[in-house]
């Protein structure tokens, strides 16, 4: 049996879940530091530099998928460590105040637990979806999960901003504390039996990873893909941990308002990804390059205009932000798209080795993303006024976005219209 409509919902709930833990420690707990508590943006750049570089090890999570099964243990044990990791390092922010040092030695603790916790669920989650799924279902059904996740991050970011203001240390730890014990409730029920009822390919298991790992590596498409992958997620990510401190100091928006602008944000992604997905998938408009190109132009015109804005001219911030996250969105639902039906494409059974390598390679791109956009936006405020210093930075972000949109035009090949975009690596954040 593959899995049914109903279950791929299922499992979409599953990823909404990760996306609505780690964008409170993304985004909130980002400006939190920044702002209130007044650290170099390098700090929590550091931080989640740290958790996307312990989901180096998603080849080893996926390979595990491959060959060992019992994929329903590391979604639900990986989610916990997820919700663990994240109830820490809201505790080390509140506790930063009075004992700085010993926070912020927690704060690492917290986020390589996060790192560990979204490597695993995350990808096993992933590797479950392709191999259970039907071929001629595998991507639409990785499209839904994938909006389902941008809506969690959406979701959440706007209903935490409103319950957050006005601030206070004790408001956030109960936030937190609601989100994460729903979450764990929610991925239980969600993937419970799922599995049992599902047959899903694996690899012999004496297999190993190393082996797995390099004939994958071989295959001349999957490391073209990586290396733009590496390229592009680099631009994706720069602003991550820089826009809401921008917001902030720039714009003077509360921690609630910044918040809500996160959640503009993303909302933006949801609705780029769902209309490419639907003119590529439904109305068969425009091929993958097209829709990749066209998303990373258009998010290099809005960094700029962005820029801009904080410079004095007239340009509506919001609105501005709410059209970067629309073509973040058309670009990463068209770049991923090719990825999805590549995971099946190869050597047989191998979807959750090539997922972990993408994830790898993503996560690599997001780190050191958010943490080049945060140390550059550190060092430029030491001589340059504070919308000047951002001004700068997103206009570099703006310029990867070009290099990105040049190379995706050599190395991404026209895909046949039947596969339409889909994900197959983690969310902005995971």
């Amino acid at each position: 049996m593959n899995l049914t409509w109903v279950q791929i919902i299922r499992l979409g709930l599953v990823q909404l879940c990760l996306g609505a833990i780690v964008v409170l420690m993304t985004s909130t707990l980002n400006r939190l530091m920044v702002v209130e508590l007044a650290l170099p943006a390098v700090v929590p750049g550091l931080l989640v530099a740290l958790h996307y570089g312990i989901q180096i090890t998603r080849p080893n999570w996926g390979f595990r998928s491959d060959t060992r099964g019992n994929r329903t243990a590391f979604i639900i044990g990986g989610m916990g460590v997820l919700a663990l990791g994240a109830l820490l390092a809201t505790v080390a922010v509140v506790w930063m105040p009075q004992a700085r040092l010993a926070a912020l030695a927690l704060s690492v603790v917290a986020y390589a637990l996060i790192g560990v916790g979204v490597g695993a669920s995350g990808t096993s989650l992933l590797a479950l979806l392709a191999t259970a799924t039907a071929p001629h279902r595998r991507a639409a059904a990785a499209t839904i999960t994938w909006l389902m996740m941008i809506f969690g991050i959406a979701a959440t970011a706007g209903t935490v901003g409103h319950f957050l203001d006005p601030y206070t240390p004790a408001r956030l730890l109960l936030v937190v504390g609601i989100v994460v014990t729903a979450v764990m409730v929610v991925t239980t029920l969600a993937i419970w039996g799922i599995e049992a009822r599902v047959q899903a390919r694996r690899e012999p298991a004496s297999m190993p990873f190393r082996q797995g790992l390099a004939e994958v590596w071989a295959e001349r498409r999957a490391r073209h893909f990586t290396l733009f992958v590496l390229l592009s997620m680099t631009a994706y990510f720069m602003q991550e941990l820089i826009l809401e401190p921008y917001a902030g100091l720039v714009f003077a928006f509360s921690p609630g308002q910044s918040t809500l602008l996160s959640g503009a944000q993303n909302g933006g992604v949801f609705v780029g990804m769902a209309l490419v997905g639907v003119l590529a998938t439904g109305l068969r408009v425009g091929s993958l390059r097209l829709w990749v190109t066209l998303g990373c132009s258009g998010s290099a015109v809005a960094l700029l205009a962005i820029a801009a804005a904080g410079q004095g001219v007239a340009l509506p911030f919001v609105p501005l932000v709410v059209a970067l996250g629309f073509f973040n969105g058309m670009f990463a639902v068209a770049a991923i798209g090719s990825m999805m039906a590549l995971a099946g494409a190869g050597r047989n059974a191998r979807e959750g080795t090539r997922m972990g390598l993408w994830g790898a390679a993503q996560a690599v791109a997001a780190g050191a993303g958010g943490l080049a956009g945060a140390a550059l936006v550190d060092i430029l405020r030491h001589t340059l006024p504070d919308a000047a210093a951002f001004g700068a930075t997103f206009t570099l972000e703006a310029l990867i976005f070009v290099l990105a949109a040049i190379l995706a035009v050599r190395v991404i090949e026209t895909e046949p219209r039947r596969a339409p975009p889909a994900p197959a690596f983690a969310v902005p954040g995971e």
